[in-house]
C-alpha cells in the first residue's frame, strides 16, 4: 500500500485573495484527500474589504455579511487555524503562530509551530502613514473590520456629543478629515454624507446636516482618483462637492494633533474624527521576512509565477507581494481584481507542482477597468481590458450595479451560484425592514 505523506499547503491571510484560494484548493485536493490545506488569519471572520468603509459609516451591518473561516474550512474541507503568523523558519519549513487569548486576556489557543510543504503568503496591506508626525497616534485606518467598528462608534458618540452641545445653545458641529482621496477616501466621505443625512430621523441634530457634520478630503495629489483617468477624477470630484464635501487638493499633511490637522501651505482643520487613506505598505513584519526579499514598501518580491524570489516553496499574491506587471509598467495595483485572478491563477500553479500538470506559464494580470461607489448616488468608473473592446465610461446606476456585481463575483467564488443568490436574496429582504444607518 501506498502510505506517502499528502502534502500540507499553509495560505496566510484569509481576505478576498487567501480564502478564494484556501475554498479553491479544500474543494479541489482536500475532499479528495489528496493534499491537507489550512488556512491561518489572526481575525475568526472574513468580511470583503471593500465593505469596511460602509461598515464604519454605520450603513452596513457587519454580522449580515461576516463569514466565520471555521464554517467556510468545514463546508470546503480545509483546516482553519486562528493566530497571527509571527515568525518563518524556511529550513525546517514551520511557521510559528502567536498565542490568541481570549475576551478577558486569557489563554485560549498556545503558541504553536506549524509544517507547510508549499507556504501561500497573502496577508493583505496595512495604510502608510509615512512618517507624518501624530498621523499613528492620531488616525484611524479602515484595514480591518475592528478599526471599521471603531469608528463607527466613534462617530456615533462625536454625533451623541455634538447633539447635547446643540441642546444647550453651543457650537456642535461635527468635524470629519479624510486623508487621501483614493476609492477608500472617496467612498468613506461619500458614505459619511449619506449617514449624516439619515441621523436626524434618529434625534441625533435637527439641523441642515451640511452644517451639523462638515466633511473635508485632502490629497497631496492635484485631483481626486489619481490613480484613474482624468475624466472619472472630475466626475467624482464633481458628485463630492455637490454633496457638501470640502476637497482639498494639492495639499499636504504635515502633521497630525489630537484636535485636527495641518498641511505644508499652514493650513490648520480641526477635526474631532480623522481617517488615514493615503497610501498602503504591507505590514511590517514582512521587511526581510524569513529571509525573503523585500521593497521599500515591505511588499515580498514574486517572479512572474508568484514565487518568491529566494525559496520556490513560498508564494505571496494580492497587496503584500510585488509583482511586475508585464503588459505594463511598474508593478500590479493592489485591486481586489488582482487578488481574485492570482488565486485562480495559483491553483493551476499547484496542479503543476503537485501532480505534473502544465506550466500555465507567466501570471498575466488583466484590467477589466475600475469603480468608485459613491453610496445611494450611485458610481463611477471605467470598463476596459477583456469586459469590452477599449475603454469606456461609465457612471449612476449602472456603475452602482456593476460595482455591487464585484462582491456577488466574490461571493460566488467562496459559496458557487446556489448559495450565493439565495444569500444575496436574504440580505436585501432583512435589510428592508432595517434603519439605515446601525446606531447600537
Amino acid at each position: 500500500m501506498n502510505h506517502q505523506k499528502k502534502p500540507v499547503i499553509v495560505v496566510v491571510g484569509g481576505g478576498a485573495g487567501g480564502l478564494e484560494l484556501a475554498t479553491s484548493l479544500g474543494d479541489r485536493y482536500g475532499e479528495k484527500g489528496l493534499a491537507d490545506v489550512v488556512l491561518v488569519d489572526a481575525s475568526p471572520i472574513h468580511i470583503w474589504k471593500p465593505h469596511l468603509h460602509e461598515v464604519a459609516a454605520g450603513r452596513m451591518d457587519m454580522h449580515m455579511h461576516r463569514l466565520e473561516y471555521v464554517a467556510q474550512a468545514r463546508w470546503h474541507s480545509f483546516e482553519f487555524q486562528l493566530g497571527r503568523m509571527t515568525a518563518l523558519d524556511r529550513e525546517n519549513k514551520t511557521i510559528h503562530i502567536e498565542a490568541v487569548p481570549d475576551f478577558d486576556g486569557d489563554p485560549m489557543l498556545p503558541e504553536r509551530e506549524l509544517h507547510y510543504d508549499y507556504l501561500v503568503i497573502a496577508i493583505g496591506s496595512t495604510v502608510n502613514t509615512f512618517g507624518i508626525p501624530g498621523a499613528d497616534a492620531f488616525t484611524m485606518a479602515l484595514d480591518s473590520t475592528h478599526d471599521a467598528e471603531r469608528f463607527r462608534q466613534k462617530l456615533v458618540a462625536a454625533c451623541m456629543r455634538a447633539d447635547a452641545r446643540a441642546e444647550r445653545g453651543e457650537p456642535h458641529q461635527v468635524s470629519i478629515a479624510i486623508i487621501g482621496a483614493g476609492a477608500t477616501g472617496v467612498e468613506l466621505s461619500a458614505e459619511l454624507r449619506h449617514t449624516s443625512k439619515v441621523l436626524r430621523a434618529f434625534g441625533v441634530h435637527s439641523m441642515d446636516p451640511r452644517q451639523d457634520v462638515r466633511i473635508t478630503l485632502i490629497e497631496a495629489a492635484d485631483r481626486v482618483l489619481p490613480a484613474l483617468p482624468m475624466r472619472i477624477s472630475a466626475s467624482v470630484e464633481g458628485l463630492l462637492r455637490k454633496m457638501g464635501i470640502d476637497v482639498l487638493k494639492s495639499e499636504r499633511v504635515s502633521e497630525v494633533s489630537k484636535d485636527g490637522l495641518a498641511t505644508a501651505s499652514g493650513q490648520f482643520i480641526r477635526a474631532d474624527l480623522m481617517v488615514w487613506a493615503a497610501g498602503i505598505k504591507a505590514p511590517n513584519m514582512l521587511a526581510g521576512f524569513g529571509g525573503l526579499e523585500s521593497n521599500r514598501i515591505n511588499q515580498l518580491v514574486v517572479d512572474d509565477h508568484l514565487t518568491s524570489t529566494r525559496d520556490p516553496d513560498v508564494f505571496a499574491f494580492g497587496d503584500c507581494a510585488a509583482c511586475v506587471w508585464l503588459d505594463g509598467e511598474g508593478t500590479i495595483p493592489p485591486r481586489a481584481q488582482a487578488a481574485h485572478q492570482q488565486a485562480s491563477y495559483l491553483v493551476k500553479i499547484f496542479d503543476m507542482r503537485l501532480f505534473g500538470k502544465g506550466d500555465p506559464g507567466p501570471f498575466k494580470y488583466k484590467d477589466f477597468g475600475s469603480l468608485v461607489s459613491l453610496g445611494k448616488t450611485g458610481a463611477t468608473g471605467n470598463l476596459m481590458g477583456g469586459i469590452i473592446g477599449g475603454s469606456m465610461f461609465i457612471e449612476g446606476l449602472v456603475a452602482r450595479a456593476m460595482y455591487r456585481s464585484l462582491y456577488q463575483m466574490h461571493q460566488i467564488a467562496l459559496h458557487g451560484w446556489i448559495k450565493s443568490s439565495i444569500d444575496a436574496l436574504a440580505r436585501i429582504i432583512k435589510r428592508s425592514t432595517e434603519p439605515h444607518v446601525k446606531l447600537h
